[in-house]
C-alpha cells in the first residue's frame, strides 16, 4: 500500500499518534533544557547541581513508569491519554510556580514521567498493537510528532524567553496541553479495547509465541540490547541538555546553534520513514546492530567542529540514528517478544530509556564542573556507540535460529 493511500485511511489513528509524540515535547529534555540558562539563573545553580536535580527527577520517573507503562495493556489510549494530559498540565503548572530550588525535583519528575515516559510510550504502543503488516510505516508517521516538535518549539520558545519570563511560558504550556484533550478524543472515538486488538491482530514473537514481561526479563537478548536502549536517550539528550554550555564552549549564539535544528528535524524524518519501510520488508534484527554507527560519527563532528557547519554534519549524523530509533526499538519489542503483551514489555525500554535520559544530563554536567572539557566527552560517547552497536549485533546472532523460526 501507497504511503499516502495508508495515511488516508488510518488517518484517525495516526493523527492521535502524532499527537500523542508531539505533546511529549513537555517533558523532553530538548525542551525542558531551552530553559536551563533562566532557572539556573533563577536558583543560582551551578551545572553540576542542575544535572543532578534533573537526574534525580528522571530516575524516579524511569522506576514508576515500570509499572504504569503496563496499564496500556488494560485501559484505552482516549481513557489514560485524558488523564495523562490532565497531568501533563499539572506539571507544566508545578514548573512554572516553583518557589525554591528543591520543587524543580517534583517538577521534573512529573514533567518527565507523564511527558517523556507515558505520552510517548502510549503513542508508540498503540501504533505497535494497532497496526502488524505496517507497524514500521505507522510507527513512523507517529513519530513525525517528535520531528516536528523538536524543530518548531526551540526556536519558538527561545524567541518567546526574549519578551516574556520563562514561568510565564510554562503556564502557557499547560494551556495547550489541556487543548490538545479534546482532540484526542475526537480522534479515538472508535478506538477498541487493548484486549480486543489483542484477540484480533495478534503478531506473535520468538519461538512463535507471546512472551510475558518476566521471560522478557530473563532472555539474554534483552541484556545485549539495554546498551543500545541507553545510548540515544543518554547522549543525544545530554547533548541537548546542554546545547547553551556546548554553544558557550564554541563560541557561538545559542540561537545560532538552534537555528540549525530543523536541518535535524529533516533529516530524522526522512530516516524515521526509510527505517519504517525497510522494518516492514525485512524486520528489525538486521538494522538494531547498524543504526547507532551514524551517531558516532555525529559525537566526533560535534568534537571537532570549529564552525555551526561542523556542528550542522554532526546534528545530520545524529539525526540520522535518532530518526531511526523510535520505529525501530519499539517494533523491535512487538517483533521478537509478541504484541500481547506489548505494553508492560515496552515499559521496561521505556524506563530504561528514560533512566538513560537522567543518566546523561547528570554525568555530563558532573564532569563539566570537575573539568573534563564537552568536546572532550564527545569523544567517549562516540566510543560508546561503537560498543552498543557490537552487543546488539551479538545479542540478535544469538537468538538467529528461533528468531527465523518466528
Amino acid at each position: 500500500m501507497r504511503l499516502l493511500d495508508f495515511i488516508k485511511q488510518n488517518a484517525a489513528f495516526l493523527s492521535a499518534g502524532f499527537l500523542l509524540t508531539f505533546g511529549s515535547a513537555f517533558g523532553q529534555t530538548f525542551f525542558i533544557s531551552l530553559f536551563a540558562g533562566e532557572i539556573r539563573a533563577d536558583f543560582g545553580l551551578s551545572h553540576a547541581l542542575w544535572g543532578q536535580i534533573y537526574a534525580v527527577g528522571t530516575l524516579a520517573s524511569a522506576l514508576v513508569m515500570v509499572w504504569s507503562g503496563a496499564l496500556t495493556d488494560v485501559f484505552r489510549i482516549r481513557a489514560l491519554g485524558a488523564m495523562i494530559l490532565i497531568g501533563t498540565a499539572g506539571a507544566c503548572l508545578v514548573m512554572a510556580a516553583a518557589p525554591v530550588w528543591w520543587t524543580l525535583i517534583p517538577a521534573i519528575f512529573f514533567l518527565r514521567f507523564v511527558g517523556q515516559g507515558m505520552m510517548s510510550h502510549m503513542g508508540q504502543v498503540a501504533m505497535a498493537r494497532w497496526f502488524v503488516a505496517s507497524r514500521g510505516k505507522a510507527l513512523s508517521v507517529a513519530s513525525l510528532g517528535f520531528s516536528v516538535a523538536e524543530a518548531a518549539l526551540p526556536v519558538l520558545i527561545v524567541a518567546l524567553l526574549v519578551w516574556f519570563d520563562w514561568r510565564l511560558i510554562w503556564v502557557g504550556c499547560a494551556v495547550f496541553a489541556l487543548l490538545l484533550l479534546p482532540i484526542l478524543q475526537r480522534l479515538l472515538r472508535l478506538e477498541r479495547t487493548p484486549q480486543d486488538d489483542s484477540k484480533s491482530t495478534q503478531s506473535l514473537g520468538l519461538e512463535a509465541r507471546h512472551w510475558s514481561r518476566a521471560e522478557v526479563l530473563r532472555h539474554r537478548l534483552f541484556w545485549f540490547i539495554i546498551p543500545a536502549l541507553l545510548g540515544p536517550p543518554a547522549f543525544n539528550t545530554a547533548f541537548f541538555f546542554q546545547q547553551v554550555h556546548y554553544a558557550e564552549t564554541k563560541g557561538w549564539t545559542h540561537l545560532e546553534l538552534v537555528a540549525l535544528f530543523p536541518l535535524y528535524t529533516i533529516v530524522s524524518v526522512a530516516a524515521a520513514f526509510g527505517t519504517g519501510f525497510i522494518i516492514d520488508r525485512v524486520g528489525t534484527r538486521r538494522l538494531m546492530p547498524l543504526y547507532q554507527f551514524p551517531m558516532a560519527l555525529g559525537f566526533v563532528a560535534f568534537a571537532l567542529a570549529q564552525t555551526p557547519w561542523g556542528a550542522a554534519l554532526g546534528l545530520t549524523l545524529m539525526a540520522v540514528g535518532a530518526g531511526a530509533n523510535n520505529p525501530l526499538t519499539s517494533a523491535f519489542w512487538a517483533e521478537f517478544y509478541g504484541t500481547r503483551n506489548i505494553g508492560a514489555i515496552k515499559a521496561m525500554g521505556a524506563a530504561i530509556m528514560v533512566l538513560g535520559s537522567a543518566i546523561g544530563p547528570g554525568l555530563t554536567g558532573s564532569l563539566i564542573t570537575a573539568g573534563v572539557g564537552i568536546e572532550a566527552q564527545m569523544l567517549w560517547i562516540a566510543g560508546y556507540f561503537v560498543l552498543t552497536c557490537t552487543a546488539a549485533g551479538i545479542g540478535i546472532a544469538s537468538v538467529r535460529a528461533s528468531a527465523s523460526a518466528a
